[in-house]
């Protein structure tokens, strides 16, 4: 009789904790969802302050001067030199969409929650999709 018990209640725990791991799951998922859309919100106003006059509202940048942001292999490819350059500037070539661009992107003074903010707003914008959001630990990871 004793081990039946001990066999139930073991049980009635073992499906407790699998429903509340579903339960942080989606709870997780959607406090993931509600950051990044604010981190995009936030992200967009830094765009509008900083990026815009380069990079154009459209994201598609100026042909042969500055490069575009919107469906740029560049941006998507290599998200550790897109983070270090807003963070720090942008100087040299660079090849975005099979263009040399050969310019200079002075650095925006931004903090590290801004860069993480204008990166998940531009990774997110003109058809850029990216698999997980930029987060502020990840920017200040990020070395000259």
């Amino acid at each position: 009789m004793k081990m039946n018990a001990l066999y139930i209640m073991i049980l009635l725990l073992g499906c407790n904790s699998t429903s509340e791991k579903k339960k942080h799951t989606v709870q997780d998922t959607t406090v993931i969802t509600q950051d990044l859309s604010a981190s995009m919100q936030r992200g967009e106003l830094v765009y509008m302050d900083f990026c815009i006059q380069c990079h154009m509202g459209d994201g598609a940048g100026l042909p042969k001067n500055f490069p575009p942001l919107a469906m740029s292999d560049w941006l998507l490819d290599k998200r550790t030199e897109s983070i270090q350059a807003v963070k720090y500037g942008q100087k040299g070539k660079i090849i975005v969409n099979g263009i040399t661009y050969n310019g200079l992107m002075p650095p925006m003074g931004l903090t590290d929650a801004e860069v993480a903010d204008v990166m998940n707003y531009i990774m997110n914008s003109w058809e850029n999709t990216q698999d997980h959001m930029v987060t502020t630990e990840e920017v200040s990871a990020v070395e000259k």
